[in-house]
């Protein structure tokens, strides 16, 4: 990558697929044990002074256990007592009096018990007085000492906004989208229209969406019965990037509406949400780029949408350029025509039903090589002066679109697919529908300079985008808690496609490697299941980590291994084929391959046990004659016995198998489950090697 001298402002690192080359930081847990029988995460309880998730950052410098009371404590009695000096605070005592009538200093231990009861006088009164002010479900507080803000929010006018959830509500819903950008590339800022098609699917008055950064200058409202628009006012609450339209009729069941928002905005700074950059090319000129980078939380900062992922919709968009830029978005160009000014605005087809966060599109200079795979183009574009470099991906690409096709037996459902290197790209790649987006270093390769390790590097990456064309884009998780069912998937079939397509890249023994440096995170009891109640963006982003990607993948490998390949491939096949653009639960992944194993396996009781608990378990065996006597408990690293958490109720469902000398190495018996603390099983050979 060439280097850039223009500031931006970083990112969280774990964004998106940037787990894949980053270590990550040690990391600290405040989460109790799980229980014997673990919650869906749905039903996992607020627990206020414990978070199931990471908490980045910690350090040297930041607080122990008692010194976060104490900063507790002195926040809520107030610390003006305890920073006063001793002759202050004696200056301050009451007096008492001797036997003999005259007053004297008290004792002090006289002074100790009335510090004492005031402070908990005080506390008690704080306590009964802060108490109400709290929601404590299982979002907990949204905000220390907040109060009526998450009853009755006000928003920005001062008028009281009619949703305190940082959930959007369920009683409409988006069928359409028809969105006009106008971006200017040297000013760096952008005019937006946005229309949305809406359904009612219960009686309601208000349209609660996400907005952020934008100055809305026009709100316009239309039923499905009148053709005439209404202006009508909209209420802004940025704490949850949220803003609420008030019809002005009310919104009856399985009645359409039309909501049009007409706004200006900043393009990003940052690497995030519709963003700019600037690069120099060979002859060191200038040059203008911007892109979008919307997941998880970023497409409401490019336009007023309804930005969850089980809110799917189709997406009409257009782009309005100069005439030497090239527009792209996730559906092939259905029309360019003059605009004002000697500009261009390009149309796209619109598109399939999908979610907010793989919305896409780009404006800049780039070339591009295409190649025709069985009715769908497929380019790979980059900057002018690299466009040499992009023949590996293309022929990588047609070979892995195959590949997937048939294996899934599901064709890639649009008429194109872009694969494009950003000049200046934050995460490792991104996979919008139809519109996959990469940092240079991870799509192009150079005959001449680059290594074997770059080709591997960049064959994988791709395998993982497009690997997510199915799992996260055809069938997408309902919501972030279960961001392993996209990125597990995605991880699972990079190593399985890149083996059988390209076996002398050796990316099994890549596997192994991610497979125990995750298991290192996950023998830390900061480590989180991989399946958790998320709710903030804070939280949310936390999720993007080593164990949603290759815990996620490790465990499908395990599946896999345990029913054996062939019912593993139909388990997924029928998984796509039923829920395919829809927004689906882990639940409904288990469900099909308890359907394909004929229910003689419970897949979703035995899974639960490694998605809903942290940590893997320690299996221990111990021969004695022809039996085998199996233990299990979790495995803690460089954690010495007296120091393990005292918790002992983990338990999983855990595949066993084994070698004996009767049988060749490649082939090996599944036993029945340990689903147990213990159990025994018997071998009549001489054990070999456990697996």
């Amino acid at each position: 990558m060439e280097s850039f001298t223009n500031d931006r402002l970083q990112l969280p690192r774990n964004m998106i697929e940037n787990s894949m080359f980053e270590e990550e930081p040690d990391v600290v847990d405040l989460a109790k044990e799980p229980c014997l029988h673990p919650l869906e995460p749905d039903e996992v309880e607020y627990e206020p002074r414990g978070s199931r998730l990471l908490v980045r950052g910690l350090g040297e410098h930041e607080m122990d256990e008692d010194e976060e009371d104490y900063e507790s404590s002195a926040k809520l009695l107030g610390m003006s007592f305890m920073n006063r000096s001793s002759g202050l605070r004696n200056s301050a005592a009451g007096y008492r009096q001797s036997p003999d009538g005259t007053c004297s200093l008290p004792s002090a231990r006289t002074l100790v018990i009335c510090v004492f009861v005031i402070v908990v006088a005080v506390s008690v009164i704080m306590v009964i007085y802060l108490l109400p002010r709290c929601t404590f479900t299982k979002e907990g507080c949204h905000k220390t000492n907040q109060s009526a803000e998450l009853i009755q929010p006000v928003a920005t006018n001062g008028k009281v906004f009619p949703w305190a959830q940082i959930r959007l509500p369920t009683a409409i819903i988006p069928l359409c989208y028809e969105l006009s950008l106008h971006p200017n590339l040297t000013s760096m800022t952008f005019r937006g229209s946005v229309t949305i098609s809406l359904q009612a699917l219960q009686d309601t008055r208000d349209i609660i969406l996400h907005s952020t950064g934008h100055n809305i200058s026009r709100v316009t409202f239309m039923s499905a019965v009148s053709s005439q628009e209404k202006q009508v006012e909209i209420l802004e609450y940025p704490y949850h990037e949220q803003i609420a339209v008030v019809a002005p009729e009310p919104l009856l069941t399985g009645h359409n509406y039309t909501l049009k928002i007409e706004y200006s905005a900043n393009i990003s700074n940052s690497y995030y949400g519709f963003y700019g950059i600037t690069y120099t090319d060979k002859s060191n000129e200038k040059k203008y780029f911007a892109a979008t980078q919307f997941e998880p939380l970023a497409a409401r900062s490019a336009f007023p949408c309804f930005d969850e992922p089980a809110f799917k919709a189709t997406f009409i968009i257009k782009i309005t350029r100069n005439e030497h830029h090239t527009a792209l978005s996730n559906m092939p160009k259905k029309s360019s025509v003059p605009a004002e000014e000697g500009l261009i605005q390009d149309e796209f087809s619109e598109s399939v039903k999908m979610s907010t966060y793989l919305v896409a599109f780009i404006v800049g200079e780039m070339r591009n090589l295409s190649q025709d795979v069985n009715g769908t183009l497929v380019s790979v574009y980059a900057v002018p002066e690299k466009i040499g470099q992009v023949h590996h991906a293309l022929d990588t690409t047609i070979k892995l679109l195959e590949f997937y096709q048939t294996y899934f037996e599901i064709q890639y459902p649009l008429k194109k697919l872009d694969l494009v290197a950003i000049p200046d790209f934050e995460a490792g790649a991104m996979e919008n529908w139809g519109l996959l987006t990469f940092r240079e270093e991870t799509l192009l390769y150079d005959n001449a300079t680059s290594s074997v390790a770059d080709r591997k590097l960049v064959t994988k990456i791709i395998a993982h985008e497009l690997a997510h064309q199915w799992f996260g884009n055809l069938v997408t998780m309902q919501w972030w808690n279960d961001l392993w069912l996209n990125e597990g998937f995605a991880t699972f079939m990079e190593y399985f496609s890149v083996e059988k397509i390209f076996k002398e890249l050796n990316s099994y023994e890549d596997f192994l490697d991610a497979r125990f440096k995750t298991m290192r995170k996950d023998s830390l009891n900061s480590s989180h299941p991989i399946s958790s109640s998320v709710q903030s963006s804070e939280q949310i982003e936390e999720m993007f980590d080593s164990l949603s990607y290759f815990k996620g993948a490790s465990l499908l490998l395990m599946l896999k291994s345990y029913l054996s390949e062939d019912v593993f491939r139909h388990a997924v096949i029928l998984y796509l084929h039923n829920h395919s653009y829809a927004a689906i639960q882990s639940d409904d992944l288990w469900d099909s391959f308890n359907e394909v194993t004929d229910k003689t396996l419970d897949v979703k009781k035995m899974m639960k046990t490694w998605t809903l608990q942290k940590g893997f378990p320690l299996v221990t065996v111990q021969r004695k004659g022809t039996e085998l006597l199996l233990q299990q408990e979790r495995f803690f690293l460089r954690m010495q016995p007296e120091s393990q958490p005292s918790d002992t109720s983990h338990l999983w469902h855990i595949p066993i198998s084994y070698v004996t000398d009767g049988r060749n190495y490649s082939e090996y018996r599944s036993v029945s489950l340990l689903d147990k603390k213990s159990g025994v099983t018997i071998v009549n050979t001489f054990l070999i090697k456990n697996y």
